[in-house]
């Protein structure tokens, strides 16, 4: 009797560092890996079931804040289940036998040529351009045989598409870090039966357009000793000044979490749970934890 893998869909083509997030997270679990053009996508394939998980770079460390994807999961009926956390080491690659001095253009995502701005200023004769993702741009130099371009991907692409790398760990900062979140579609009657596993929680609200709104919401929350680590605004579309706050918090008590959801409630407008799982920060320290006790 065989198990069937796990579907887990990503953006991007294989080799992308959504696969690696994948196949880091779900560890020793067998799954296999759905393409999608865009993140959209990624969300249409799990709320259709043709996949049983999607993921989705939320952030980076150097980059940013991948807005659109709030605003995606907000308005989708899927719910965040976990994240993680990878390094992102950024290498220029080609076809084989071609060297640095060959390539005039070099394809990739924007937000991997953001990362290699450093790079880029001590090649100023190299061509950038733009493209929909890394490991895309590999699997395009390959299959067009296209000499003189080079593409900015990881190490699995360049395994994955037979590409040789010309300079490796071209990303302006070594300590590159991308947060992926881990989503499933929504049921709609989710317990707490679990909660005893549950650290970490994303959601969002809007506020009135007030003096000290925010300072309101933010107080309880310090109060009932919530860890804020992320907050995000995003602008109503057709209410000026007016924005969604999406925000992530970490706390030790899942009961005083609860708590303190019901005690902005009447302070905010549509507050939204978008999910509450395990920190990868604490699922790394329980690692190392159960690595000690083992050894003694």
């Amino acid at each position: 009797m065989t198990t069937k893998n796990k579907i887990v869909s990503i953006q991007g083509v294989k080799g992308a560092f959504h696969e690696i997030a994948a196949r880091e997270y779900f560890g020793d679990e067998e799954i296999s890996i759905k393409e999608c053009k865009t993140f959209n996508e990624v969300v249409t394939t799990v709320l259709c079931g043709h996949a049983d998980y999607g993921i989705m770079a939320i952030e980076n460390s150097i980059a940013g804040s991948i807005l659109p994807n709030y605003k995606i999961i907000r308005e989708s009926k899927v719910r965040i289940i976990g994240e993680i956390f990878i390094p992102i080491h950024q290498h220029l690659m080609a076809l084989q036998g071609q060297q640095l001095k060959d390539i005039s253009e070099v394809y990739s995502h924007p937000m991997a040529i953001q990362q290699c701005e450093d790079f880029f200023n001590q090649h100023t004769d190299i061509k950038v351009i733009e493209s929909i993702d890394t490991a895309i741009s590999a699997r395009n130099i390959k299959e067009n045989s296209t000499k003189g371009c080079g593409a900015i991907a990881s190490k699995l692409a360049a395994s994955i598409y037979g590409l040789e790398i010309i300079a490796e760990n071209i990303e302006t900062s070594k300590r590159n870090y991308t947060r992926f979140l881990i989503i499933e579609a929504s049921t709609g009657n989710e317990t707490d039966e679990n909660s005893s596993n549950i650290d970490k929680s994303s959601f969002c609200f809007s506020l009135a357009h007030e003096s000290g709104s925010l300072y309101k919401v933010l107080s309880v929350l310090a109060f009932y000793n919530l860890n804020l680590t992320k907050i995000q605004s995003l602008p109503i579309l057709g209410k000026e000044w007016e924005y969604f706050f999406y925000i992530d918090v970490v706390f030790d008590s899942y009961l005083r979490y609860k708590q303190a959801l019901s005690a902005i409630s009447p302070l905010s407008i549509d507050i939204e749970i978008l999910g509450e799982y395990k920190s990868y920060e604490k699922q790394e320290e329980s690692c190392i934890m159960q690595e000690v006790i083992h050894e003694n």
